[in-house]
């Protein structure tokens, strides 16, 4: 037990350093040439036609790894959630699954890229942190995530740390936003030791599309003493760009610390689509998107 307290401690403490690398604007890559969306070649696709096919790429994504097998990634450099030279959080690659997987991923990027042409709130960032109007912010309330390439917000069944579903809450009028990872109960029914981490993070927007994170803190919700059932809750603080800059020299890393962030692609208000300083893809829905939904609660 004492290695799966330190194992989730030090995931926390690198959160900080996630979401890295730069990201100017929406570019998709695939292994593969993108083949053509299949709607008809005598109109473009409107947004509603390119959700439902985003909902049916990410289906026939979770079908085929049903099939061919899954991402199984636990805490760490050990279990494949953190790159073991940088230390920042891996980027999946569906293709090591097989080729039918990666293709079948390579079409939800594409869709994406086809919404983000399409994007209907080109200012993201428009009434956040406002006091007086916040509640006017397109990015406000709780996203449910849909699908990711970051290993970091990748669970299943098949892996030390167990399924999960993330969220993020913001709460634009006061610039804070929350991750949110509720762990899967055990086979038999019962709570796991860990059934929820949150993470709180202070956020400042950069333009139209650019959300620059602080991480402040991370709430761990635990569900016993030892062997006593009682439930607690163990906050650790994350160090903050000072105190990380100065622990980084010390370690011998002199690399300046990227600042992270997350670039909105696409944001309506049931699909919200955006892309970290590291590249990594999250696709998050709304409870107000039936379709949406339906597809994470037939995921388990």
């Amino acid at each position: 037990m004492g290695q799966y307290y330190y194992d989730i401690i030090f995931a926390i403490l690198l959160l900080q350093f996630h979401l890295s690398a730069s990201f100017l604007r929406p570019t998709f890559t695939s292994r593969h040439a993108p083949s053509s969306l299949s709607m008809t070649s005598s109109s473009s696709p409107t947004i509603p036609q390119l959700k439902s096919q985003l909902i049916a790429s990410i289906i026939n994504v979770r079908r085929l790894q049903s099939r061919d097998g899954s991402f199984s990634v636990d805490f760490g450099t050990k279990g494949g959630e953190l790159d073991k030279k940088s230390r920042r959080p891996t980027k999946l690659d569906f293709y090591t699954i097989s080729p039918s997987v990666g293709e079948a991923a390579d079409k939800v990027f594409e869709t994406v890229e086809a919404l983000a042409s399409l994007n209907p709130t080109p200012n993201a960032t428009a009434f956040f942190k406002s006091k007086a109007e916040g509640e006017k912010s397109p990015i406000d309330g709780t996203w449910n995530l849909l699908f990711s390439t970051a290993a970091d917000a990748t669970f299943s069944s098949n892996s030390t740390r167990g399924a999960a579903k993330p969220s993020n809450v913001v709460e634009a009028r006061r610039g804070k936003i929350t991750n949110v990872i509720r762990f899967a109960s055990n086979e038999d029914g019962s709570r796991k030791l860990v059934d929820m981490l949150r993470v709180r993070i202070s956020a400042r927007t950069e333009g139209a599309r650019r959300f620059i994170l602080t991480f402040k803190y991370a709430c761990i919700h635990f569900t016993r003493l030892f062997f006593i059932p009682l439930r607690w809750r163990l906050y650790i603080p994350v160090p903050g760009p000072f105190l990380t800059k100065l622990i980084f020299t010390v370690m011998g890393r002199r690399k300046e610390i990227p600042q992270p962030y997350f670039d909105v692609q696409y944001l309506d208000s049931e699909l919200r689509i955006h892309k970290t300083g590291e590249d990594n893809l999250f696709i998050q829905a709304k409870e107000t998107w039936v379709e949406g939904m339906k597809t994470i609660e037939d995921m388990g």
